[in-house]
């Protein structure tokens, strides 16, 4: 789970380089350090649940892979919000996103729905908090923040975890998960000064 998490975030390294050799966004030093900064961060703040392995190889894969789809989202969004209201991208993305699921698992996995109360409620759950709420919020802050620093901001969603599992799970924050919290947060915050310039 953490080597997903990580590695299915990596956008910085989709939306800057296409932004910068397709659109010619400007990057300045101080944004560049800061998004190293972040990098090394996450690095010390998943370093003891990371497990690169042979075993994880596949699934390591797909998460880089969901990465450069995650950015390519963002940055055809970060294009469309210049005309088009946030929540009607939510309406059309999560309308795409049910329809081509719906295809893929019949095809894959055959017809299922859900049976009872049960299996009804995780489905409502992740519609409301992660597609209308998730989705929704990030693509109508993409309108308001530059698309290179909400790349960036995207690579907080690991502290996020931590600290859910914090105070949800009663999970411990060891020393050096707190400090590569510090780095992480010193990181977007240089990242962000260097994105004003």
């Amino acid at each position: 789970v953490a080597n997903a998490n990580l590695l299915a975030n990596l956008v910085p390294f989709t939306v800057i380089p296409v932004s910068y050799f397709l659109y010619k966004k400007h990057l300045s030093k101080i944004f560049i350090i800061g998004l190293f900064i972040t990098l090394i961060g996450l690095v010390v703040l998943m370093s003891g649940k990371l497990n690169p392995n042979i075993n994880n190889f596949k699934g390591d894969i797909l998460a880089f892979i969901t990465s450069i789809f995650y950015g390519l989202f963002l940055l055809v969004v970060s294009n469309i919000r210049k005309r088009v209201d946030a929540m009607t991208i939510i309406f059309i993305s999560g309308f795409g996103g049910a329809l081509t699921l719906f295809i893929a698992m019949f095809v894959i996995e055959g017809f299922h729905y859900p049976k009872n109360i049960n299996e009804i409620l995780p489905l409502v759950g992740l519609a409301l908090v992660s597609q209308i709420l998730g989705q929704g919020l990030l693509s109508y802050c993409i309108g308001k923040i530059d698309i290179t620093l909400s790349s960036v901001l995207v690579l907080s969603q690991p502290i996020i975890a931590a600290l859910y599992s914090y105070f949800i799970f009663r999970e411990n924050l060891t020393f050096q998960e707190i400090f590569g919290i510090l780095i992480v947060l010193i990181g977007i915050y240089l990242a962000k000064i260097g994105n004003d310039n």
